[in-house]
């Protein structure tokens, strides 16, 4: 069974976890969320708090061999306080030298920049990122999603279907490959 982990803490943008989740759900994709500390984490709604999400494992506890990608959703305070904390940096690091899709949203190419995985990449994000973004020495595009090998991008919540349908092709070619 595929599996993707989500990581987030409390501010993720309720739309850019919530949606992607459905739509890996919906295509028969488990997901498992991780945060720094167990319990529930809170989303982040048009400039108040969101509904809760169940916390599957800690950070601490991600053996990132039990999963088959990774997914970051963004906002602005849940990436923030993510690219603070070493073991998610450690977890993004990991996704990354094993090939394995890492889709991030919004805000969350932070934890790119943090994991020092953009150098060479084509990537978008939210429009204040995308300085970081370059500085960090990715090629920034304006687009619904950038794909550049086992990284995918997008911009902003209208972007999540595009963003979601991307993940999910990777994980299928995955499969395929795999068969």
């Amino acid at each position: 069974m595929t599996n993707v982990l989500i990581m987030a803490t409390n501010g993720f943008e309720q739309s850019e976890l919530m949606g992607p989740m459905k739509r890996l759900n919906d295509a028969g994709i488990d997901t498992t969320v991780a945060s720094i500390e167990t319990g529930e984490i809170k989303g982040w709604k048009d400039g108040n708090w969101g509904e809760s999400v169940k916390v599957d494992t800690t950070l601490g506890d991600v053996s990132v061999d039990d999963f088959d990608a990774l997914l970051l959703p963004g906002g602005q305070i849940n990436p923030d306080i993510l690219r603070m904390e070493s073991d998610a940096i450690d977890i993004v690091r990991s996704f990354n030298m094993r090939g394995k899709p890492i889709a991030a949203i919004c805000h969350a190419p932070w934890l790119l920049v943090e994991a020092d995985i953009v150098k060479g990449k084509t990537v978008t994000s939210w429009p204040s990122l995308r300085t970081d973004l370059t500085n960090a020495g990715g090629k920034v595009v304006d687009q619904e999603v950038a794909e550049d090998g086992n990284l995918i991008t997008s911009r902003n919540p209208d972007d999540i279907p595009a963003f979601s349908d991307a993940l999910i092709a990777q994980l299928k070619n995955a499969m395929a490959e795999a068969a």
